[in-house]
């Protein structure tokens, strides 16, 4: 659980030293890479795995087969240290090896024209897609930018439902405000949505009209044409214009989804002037097609829905079991039933009339509600799906990019690994080792199906598409998509953008969910391994290994940092070749920082990065090991979306401090006993942790988390015991349905 304190001043965030400068995101196409780029490449690969080779060889026969005078405890550090050394140079291996194939992805990769996308969705297209928003307590201003990025997506049969999950009667005045501005977010797109897709709806019938039976347009169709381009390019300025701008989050709504989109339809329209210009025909179907879109933009159903405010619906407090509530009830027809229980939703019965028809799609698109989509999101991505060859395509999506502009230096180191890790989930979908990224995705509702399982909370049904076994669902669901045939793809444009977390304590919260989970859900793939053995589909090498260390490298990584920081091994264990081993891993990561838009001596900052990360991932790891051991389930924590400072746990922040003290008592004893490469090591290892603390999180912030957290151990809340709950909820309704509850939790004397 995590509290905000202190109020952080956002102008004082906007100039925080080392923040970014320029909002503008990196290109939507990726750049072809060189020829000497690919070629570079495969020499950093050579060379790890040489350097590797030759430390194992040597170490084996200078120490262990040359070495008469062998201990027990040098054996063990041995193999302890090369275990280590292995593992983490295993990782470089698969980052090198997974660029490499977002490499070629590049290269091969060329953007579909745009009049292919129109006439593939114009000939009677039926298929539609129904966005899902899930939000949970989050800022209406945040969530309202997702709904107009979906909303303004041009397929032919859109729908964006926002799933509230907010308790439905919050007991203070700020969360009541943000659930009643969260249902008002809806109808008041819609409502602004309805002037121009009545004029843009009634200009297209009257242009099918004009145009029947004709091959090409006449001049003056054409110059309306234009013209509703224009007013509809007009319109999305004027939104823009008027649009308060308060971070940079809102700088990218304005210029890359609201007046991108203007750009686009500002193309258009001097397109087709040009034609009158030139007295140039305009085919009559192309001029439908443009009416068409301009249509779908600014036509879309929505709605909200709180499976909170049912009884029937599960309770489970995740992201996952809000999306399966939703997905579950798709395409029935349903009852609105009041119970003793509370309200249900029952299937309709034969003679009465449904309360609630819930649509029913081809496609389903999960979106973050910190999320936002460019322009053409939908159109590319379906398009992609429905092409010959992809039909056993379950989930395709963009992996996120980060928001630039960045107001302080954890988000914009935050967000420089994310930029890196969009690469190497292009570079996944190469070895036919996607995962789902669940910030946004367009998924077959028919994989769906496949993938759900049927059970039972109390007295509810419960249909599960998107595993919560762990915290991180589209993890797991990813691995259960494998197991039935259905492959995951990674579109290699960047079209969608997610939010970074703007303080140490958000950032706590997210990466922790990320290390947990991994460790069980790799148990899952290796039996799903053995059962794809057995039915002759084999899983392949490359596919195997970038799973692997995707599921578990957080955990082998964390454990094998914190030997080495901690653990003083001999000096005669380290050796060059370490080092020129994990060299090409450090110098082809800083290219890639240099390529998208940061500096290479980023490099240093992502090592402090995970230096002050290690607590937090470690923590992860175990909360896997126990849920493991223990068979429960670990509560889903959300990555806080606020404006203030979110406070840290008080270990996490006392643990970089435990780090630094330590690495200059090692430093001081290992030059007094001249073990200069441990020397060298701790005291990188202070400076970088040392500056790291003070970038990331803050000398006082630090202090302040510390006593907050020390505070908090004097303080015991006091638990209502079991049986008097249930005598307080008890009511007359109860009674009827229940019975006599109170004899479950008192023993009665013979």
């Amino acid at each position: 659980m995590v509290a905000k304190i202190g109020d952080f001043d956002g102008d004082d965030r906007r100039h925080q030293w080392g923040a970014e400068t320029s909002t503008q995101p990196l290109a939507i196409m990726h750049a072809k890479p060189s020829p000497t780029r690919v070629v570079r490449g495969y020499v950093a690969i050579i060379c790890t795995v040489v350097s590797w080779l030759i430390y194992m060889i040597t170490m084996i026969l200078s120490l262990f087969v040359n070495n008469p005078s062998l201990t027990l405890r040098f054996v063990v550090e041995g193999v302890l240290y090369m275990t280590i050394v292995t593992t983490l140079i295993f990782s470089a291996l698969v980052y090198l090896t997974t660029r490499q194939g977002a490499l070629y992805r590049f290269i091969r990769h060329e953007r579909v024209p745009r009049a292919m996308l129109d006439d593939h969705f114009a000939h009677n297209y039926d298929k539609g897609i129904t966005v899902l928003i899930p939000s949970y307590v989050e800022q209406p201003k945040v969530v309202e930018k997702t709904i107009w990025s979906a909303a303004l997506q041009e397929f032919p049969d859109l729908a964006v439902v926002l799933l509230i999950d907010d308790p439905p009667h919050p007991n203070n005045d700020e969360a009541r405000a943000i659930l009643k501005a969260s249902r008002e977010l809806m109808p008041k797109v819609l409502a602004e949505l309805a002037a121009p897709a009545e004029r843009f709806t009634k200009a297209r019938d009257e242009t099918v009209a004009a145009l029947a039976d004709q091959m090409d347009a006449r001049r003056s169709v054409v110059a309306r044409c234009a013209e509703d381009y224009r007013a509809a390019a007009q319109w999305l300025e004027h939104k823009a214009d008027t649009w308060l701008v308060e971070d940079h989050t809102d700088d990218f709504f304005c210029d890359q989804v609201l007046r991108g989109l203007a750009r686009d339809l500002r193309l258009t329209e001097q397109a087709l002037n040009e034609s009158i210009t030139l007295q140039q025909h305009v085919d009559a179907n192309r001029i439908l097609q443009l009416y068409e879109r301009l249509v779908r933009i600014f036509t879309a159903k929505g709605w909200s829905f709180e499976r909170k405010l049912y009884a029937s619906t599960s309770r489970e407090g995740n992201k996952a079991m809000n999306l399966n509530s939703f997905i579950g009830l798709m395409g029935h027809s349903l009852k609105r039933v009041e119970t003793s229980d509370g309200v249900i939703l029952r299937d309709v019965r034969e003679g009465e009339s449904p309360d609630f028809v819930m649509r029913n799609s081809e496609y389903v698109l999960t979106l973050d509600a910190d999320s936002m989509l460019l322009r053409d999101y939908c159109l590319r991505l379906v398009y992609q799906m429905e092409q010959p060859g992809n039909e056993r395509v379950a989930v395709i999506q963009t992996p996120y990019s980060s928001y630039r502009g960045a107001p302080t230096r954890i988000e914009r180191i935050a967000a420089a690994t994310t930029d890196i890790q969009h690469m190497l989930h292009q570079g996944m979908t190469y070895y036919d080792a996607t995962f789902w990224v669940g910030a946004n995705a367009v998924i077959r509702k028919a994989a769906l199906d496949d993938i759900c399982v049927v059970s039972t909370e109390g007295t509810r049904t419960v249909k599960t598409y998107i595993q919560d076994r762990t915290v991180i669902e589209d993890t797991e669901s990813s691995i259960d998509l494998g197991y039935f045939g259905w492959h995951l793809v990674n579109y290699p444009e960047r079209l969608s953008y997610s939010a970074t977390p703007p303080d140490f304590g958000s950032l706590v919260v997210q990466r922790r969910r990320w290390a947990n989970g991994g460790l069980l859900i790799i148990g899952k793939f290796f039996r799903i391994v053995h059962a794809r053995h057995q039915q002759g589909n084999d899983v392949k090498l490359g596919e195997w290994a970038l799973r692997v260390n995707y599921m578990a490298s957080i955990a082998w990584s964390s454990f094998g940092l914190m030997f080495l920081l901690a653990y003083p091994f001999d000096q005669r264990l380290l050796s060059p070749w370490v080092v020129l081993a994990s060299l090409p891993y450090f110098a082809t990561m800083s290219s890639d920082l240099k390529r998208n838009g940061y500096k290479r001596s980023d490099i240093f900052r992502i090592y402090g990065f995970n230096i002050v990360l290690l607590t937090v991932n470690l923590s992860g790891t175990l909360k896997s090991i126990q849920q493991g051991m223990t068979n429960t389930k670990i509560p889903f924590a959300r990555t806080p979306k606020v404006n203030n400072r979110t406070a840290s746990p008080a270990l996490y922040v006392t643990m970089p401090w435990v780090i630094i003290i330590y690495s200059c008592m090692v430093f001081y004893a290992d030059t007094l006993s001249h073990n200069w490469g441990n020397a060298v090591f701790a005291g990188f290892n202070a400076i970088v942790t040392f500056w790291a603390l003070t970038a990331y999180i803050g000398i006082w912030h630090s202090v302040q988390d510390m006593v907050v957290g020390l505070v908090r151990w004097f303080f015991v809340p006091i638990k209502e015991p079991q049986q008097e709950a249930a005598r307080k909820k008890a009511s007359w309704r109860d009674a009827l349905y229940f019975g006599d509850r109170q004899m479950i939790y008192e023993s009665r004397p013979l």
